[in-house]
C-alpha cells in the first residue's frame, strides 16, 4: 500500500441529541472524495477521537470505512492513553477493513524513550496493516525527535510512515537526511504545507479539504507538476484560512465551516465551544477568500 499526496481528515459530526450523525459523516466523506485525495483519516485530533467512547469510536470507524468502500485508502487514528486501549482500537480498525492505523503517544505522565518504544512496538505487533507514528507535541505533551521517529521506523517492523506536526520544517529535513530519503513522512502542520513539500514530504495530512477541497488539491497538483509559481499563488490564497483553523482549533472551526458550506456537522463536544459571532464571520470571509 502506498499513501502520498493529500490525506484528508474529517470531523466526527454530532446530531442534536449528541449521537454520531452518520448522514452528515457520509456527506463529508463524499465532499472529500469529490477531489483527488490519497487517503481519508478518521478519528484523529480533528475527529475528536479523544472525546468519544469506544462504542462511538467504533461506530465512526465502521461507518467511514464502509462508505469509502475502497475509493481511497483509510488511515484510522487509534490513539489512546493506554497501550491496551490503542492495541484494542488498532485491532478493531483492521477488522473493519482499514488500510493503515495512526497513533499518537498520548500520556498523562511524561514518557521515557523506552516507554514510547514499547507502546509503539505493541501496537505494530497487534496488526498486520501499517502503522503511522504521529508526533504532535502541542496536543500529546510528548515530543519525538527526528532521531527517535527514524529509529522507530528503522527498528520496529510494521511502522512504515511518520506524521510530523511540530511545525518545525527543520525536523523534516532531518528525517529525510536520516533515512536517505527512504522514509515517507507527512506534514501535519497546515501553515507549513508549502515548505514541507519542499523538504521532501510525501504528503499533507489536513482537514482543510472539508472546507476548500478544490483549492487544496489544486495546490498539491501544482506541487506535483513542479509548477512553483502556481503552488505559491494558490498557497498564499489559502494560508490565512489554514492559520485561522489551526489557531482556533480544528474541530471547532471545521464544523463551523462545514455548516457555512452546506453540511451541518453539529457542535464540538464539550469542553470545546462553538465560534462566537465575530469568529464565525472571520471564518466565512477566509473561506470566501481562499476560494478566490
Amino acid at each position: 500500500m502506498t499513501i502520498n499526496g493529500i490525506v484528508a481528515y474529517p470531523v466526527t459530526p454530532f446530531a442534536p441529541d449528541g449521537r454520531i450523525d452518520h448522514h452528515a459523516l457520509r456527506a463529508i466523506i463524499d465532499r472529500l472524495l469529490s477531489v483527488d485525495v490519497s487517503a481519508i483519516a478518521p478519528l484523529g485530533s480533528t475527529g475528536e477521537a479523544a472525546y468519544l467512547d469506544l462504542t462511538e469510536w467504533t461506530e465512526t470507524a465502521a461507518s467511514t470505512i464502509a462508505h469509502i468502500a475502497g475509493r481511497a485508502s483509510t488511515v484510522v487514528g487509534v490513539s489512546d492513553l493506554t497501550t491496551e486501549g490503542a492495541v484494542r482500537r488498532a485491532r478493531i480498525a483492521e477488522s473493519l477493513g482499514a488500510d493503515a492505523v495512526m497513533a499518537l503517544p498520548v500520556s498523562y505522565w511524561k514518557l521515557t524513550a523506552l516507554e514510547v518504544q514499547r507502546h509503539f512496538e505493541a501496537i505494530a505487533a497487534a496488526v498486520r496493516i501499517p502503522l503511522m507514528v504521529y508526533n504532535n507535541p502541542a496536543t500529546a505533551g510528548v515530543d519525538l525527535s527526528p532521531e527517535e521517529l527514524w529509529e522507530l521506523v528503522r527498528d520496529v517492523e510494521n511502522i512504515t510512515m511518520v506524521k510530523e506536526s511540530s511545525g518545525d520544517v527543520h525536523r523534516m529535513h532531518r528525517l529525510r537526511e536520516l533515512s536517505g530519503g527512504s522514509l515517507p513522512f507527512f506534514n501535519g502542520s497546515n501553515p507549513l504545507a508549502l515548505e514541507a513539500f519542499r523538504a521532501g514530504a510525501a504528503g499533507w495530512c489536513t482537514a482543510a479539504p472539508c472546507l476548500i477541497p478544490q483549492e487544496v488539491t489544486a495546490f498539491h497538483a501544482a506541487v506535483v507538476a513542479g509548477d512553483a509559481v502556481t503552488a505559491e499563488r494558490v498557497f498564499a490564497r489559502i494560508e490565512p484560512l489554514l492559520r485561522f483553523i489551526v489557531a482556533r482549533g480544528l474541530p471547532t472551526t471545521v464544523k463551523a465551516g462545514l455548516d457555512r458550506t452546506g453540511i451541518p456537522a453539529g457542535v464540538p463536544r464539550r469542553p470545546l465551544l462553538e465560534l462566537d459571532g465575530e469568529e464565525s464571520e472571520t471564518l466565512a470571509r477566509l473561506i470566501e477568500s481562499a476560494r478566490g
